[in-house]
Parts: structure tokens; sequence; C-alpha cells
């Protein structure tokens, strides 16, 4: 692959449109119209982490990335943790992009005059018929996946073509046609309403950011290693301006209330509110293919980090299957596919789309910042003797990647401390602190669990060095196809 092709898996994965239509109005819940400071605030340590990325795939591209990276330069357990929050949460991230995707689907339908099927009445508020459609769609990325990273790029390039164009015709247009007036203190963190709102506000648009280290998982793949490394900046700062865009975009046509209340559906009631059908679609078509996208991009790093922890027998044989016709993990895709299509089956108990996505956004957001911050002290561990051989170089090496990592890991912890101050007891409700608390808490618990039957059970190698046992062999599994 080249650098525009990695691009295209790395954007992908972010999902700019998606973010814009559906988290903007999650993070309005909790900054209110501080929807541009809190982006731009949370870029600034994501920039740290980006650096980190770069510096460490100089050194040892590995489709493994943070777990490599971590297990080699602080230690196996926290490694293996890295690279499993990272599977895990995009597992969750996917089965709740499923139904996201649905419920695209459905309200595509809706604009077309289609509202029932043998007299069901479609809604795309409901986590279960939103979940049945996405689980089709789910399928059909995955197939895709399988057929190698080349062809998925491809495909994504052309989604995010009419993707960006829908989104920067729309945004452009709002920022004057809009009726509510232009503020700079929506730019201004001073304003945000707490400290609770500041931190929620932060993992939430760190959340938004995340996906662009996709670049990083398939650097085995690429034609040089430093064109991933390109390809994440890229990616990165593209996501910046949009997020910007969108931001501003949004609060100059719709209130505080109707960005928090629309939910699943805040691109399209964006959309009505600045045209009339036809054109009034488009956004919404926009945001579908931004799902899609999504889901796809979802699955192929997730199969590739499982890979490199395959060869590493940290995970079982299965994992580490490449196609020999398609030159990809495609075992692992599928098993990827599937996993996540049981999470979004078992989230039905949760019947109200808005719930799910947003006791699914807050615990991702939560074990993301996690595995960035352990990504960058890796970093500045490994590079820490440029503090004494050249300042300059230690201070983007070392300086900037620990206070990203210490701003994530703060964030991170009050929330987590808010979480579970908020109630004195637990239920299913994304609303109780306890529930909110216990979606990340699991994920880790799981992880250490899965790391001891991997040390003590499967022996694993890794487990006494951090390195990948990939070392002597990188590059050889994988072809481009």
């Amino acid at each position: 692959m080249g650098v525009l092709d990695t691009v295209a898996i790395a954007a992908s994965s972010t999902a700019a449109t998606s973010s814009i239509g559906i988290g903007l109005g999650v993070t309005a819940a909790a900054v209110g119209l501080h929807l541009p400071a809190i982006m731009l605030l949370a870029f600034l340590p994501i920039l740290g982490i980006a650096g980190a990325f770069v510096r460490l795939n100089a050194v040892e591209p590995n489709a493994g990335s943070g777990y490599v990276w971590v297990g080699r330069s602080i230690s196996p357990w926290l490694g293996f943790l890295t690279g499993w929050i990272n599977i895990v949460g995009t597992v969750v991230f996917l089965s709740y992009t499923t139904a996201v995707t649905g419920s695209a689907v459905m309200q595509l339908a809706g604009e077309a005059g289609l509202h029932s099927v043998g007299g069901l009445a479609l809604d795309p508020d409901s986590t279960a018929q939103t979940t049945a459609v996405g689980l089709v769609i789910l399928a059909g990325v995955t197939f895709t996946a399988v057929t190698g990273v080349r062809s998925a790029a491809r495909f994504q390039s052309a989604l995010l073509v009419f993707e960006y164009a829908v989104l920067l015709g729309f945004c452009g247009y709002a920022l004057f046609a809009g009726s509510h007036p232009f503020s700079l203190d929506w730019f201004n963190p001073f304003d945000i309403p707490s400290m609770h709102a500041l931190a929620e506000g932060m993992v939430l648009s760190v959340f938004c950011y995340w996906g662009f280290d996709a670049a990083f998982s398939v650097n085995e793949e690429v034609r040089d290693p430093a064109q991933a490394s390109r390809a994440g900046i890229v990616t990165l700062f593209t996501m910046l301006a949009l997020f910007l865009l969108g931001a501003t975009a949004f609060q100059r046509v719709l209130s505080t209330d109707e960005l928090v209340g629309h939910g699943a559906q805040g691109l399209t009631y964006f959309g009505d509110k600045l045209a009339s059908q036809p054109l009034a679609a488009l956004p919404l078509v926009a945001l579908l293919f931004s799902a899609v996208a999504s889901l796809q991009s979802g699955v192929i790093p997730t199969a590739r980090g499982m890979f490199a922890m395959s060869r590493d027998r940290t995970l079982g044989p299965v994992w580490g299957k490449v196609s020999e016709k398609y030159g990809t993990p495609a075992v692992g895709t599928v098993l990827v596919g599937s996993c996540a299509a049981v999470v979004a089956l078992l989230s039905l108990v949760i019947h109200q789309l808005s719930d799910l996505m947003l006791a699914a956004v807050n615990a991702i957001g939560i074990v993301v910042a996690l595995s960035y911050a352990l990504t960058a002290l890796a970093a500045a561990v490994r590079f820490r003797s440029l503090l004494r051989e050249d300042w300059r170089q230690g201070v983007r090496a070392v300086i900037l990647p620990t206070l990203s990592a210490a701003v994530l890991l703060a964030l991170g912890g009050y929330l987590c401390y808010a979480f579970y101050t908020s109630t004195d007891h637990l239920e299913v409700d994304p609303d109780n602190g306890w529930f909110m608390l216990l979606c990340p808490a699991l994920m880790i618990v799981s992880g250490l669990l899965v790391a001891a039957w991997a040390k003590w059970v499967r022996k694993s190698p890794y487990f006494r060095t951090g390195e990948s046992t990939a070392a002597e062999q990188l590059t050889t599994e994988l072809t481009p196809v």
C-alpha cells in the first residue's frame, strides 16, 4: 500500500462524519456550546501521542504497534494490556457502530417514504431493529476486509471522497447561513461549566480522535514503514480541521438542546435545517458511508493486532493464520466480525440506541486514553537517553509524550472517580456511574486474565522479554494484495 491507501484506512477508522454527526451531540451534553474548545484541547495530548507513535514506528514497525512497543519498553503485562484493550475496545466500537449503521439505513429508508416492512413499523431509534440491519452490513464489510487491505482502502477512499464533499459543503454553508450568532466563547475552555464536564468532554473527544493509529497497524503492508507515520499525522490534522469546522457549523445552526436531543439522528436534523429534500438527505448518506467505512476499518487493524499477538503465542494460533489467496489474516478477520456481532446482540438489553451509544463511548474513551498513555510512556522510556544527547530531541521524544500521557491518565482517573462517587448501587443504565465504570473495568480485568493464561499456560516467550517473536521475520507473513 501507499500513503493514500493508509490515510484512507486511518481516516475511515477515525470516521469524522460519524464523530461529527453523533459524537458532537454526546459531547455537547457534557460541555454545552464549547465543542470547538474541547476539540482543540483534546488535540494537544493526542498530538503528543502521535509523535510517540511516529518515533516508535521508525525503530520498530510492527502490526502489533503499542502491544509490542509497550511490552519491550515498560512491561510485557502492560504491553499485552495495551493490545488487549485496543482489541476489546474496537469490538465494542464495532458492535455499537453496527447499530448506528442500521439506524442510518432506516433513517434513509424513512426519507425515501418507506416506514414499515411487512406491517412492522421501522424505528431508527430501536436497538433491536437497527442491530438486525447493521449485522447484515457488518457481514459484508468483513468479507471485503478479508480480500485484502489494498482493495479495502480503495473502497474506503471512494466513500471518503463523497463523505468529505458533503461534510465540507453543508458545514461550510452552515457557517454563513446559521441563525445562531458566532461567539469566540465557543473556543474558550475556561467557560466549560465544571471539572467533571471538562474531564468527560476530553475523554469523549479523545474517542473522536481515536483511529488515527490504524495507520500503524498496517505498517507491515506498506512499501515503507515511514509512510504509515506520514499517513497517521496527515489523518490527525485532517480530523482536527474537520472537527473544528463541524463543531462550529453545528453550533451556528443548532441550540444545545437540539445538539443533545437528537442523538444518532443529529446529522439528519442538521441537514433538514439547512436544505429541503432531496439535498437534505445527503448528510444522512454521508453518515451511512462513514459508518460502513468505520466498520471495515475497525475490523482491519484489530485482526492485525491479534495476528501479531498470535505470532508471540499470547493468543491462539487461529489468529495467526494467513490466507494463501489474499495474504491477509482471513480467519482472524472473520472472527473479529463475529465477536462484534455477538456483542451487538448482547447489547439488546439496553433498549434505546442513544443509551447504548453513551455507555459504549464512555467505556471506550477511558480505555483508549489508557492505551495511548502507555504507548506514549513507552516512547519516553525507550528514547530517554536523548535528554542527555540532544535536549531538543529529548523534549519532543520524552517530555511531550510524558506530559500527554499524564493528561490522559489524569482525565481517565478523574472520570472513573466521578463515576464511582455518583451513585451507591449498580444497574444496567448509562446514567448509572457504577455501570459506566464497570464497562472499562471489565475490559482491563479480562485482559489481565488472558495475559495470565498466555504466560503460565501458553508459556509465551513474550512474557520473558516483552519482545515480539516476529522481530526476526518482520513483514514475511503478510504480503500486500
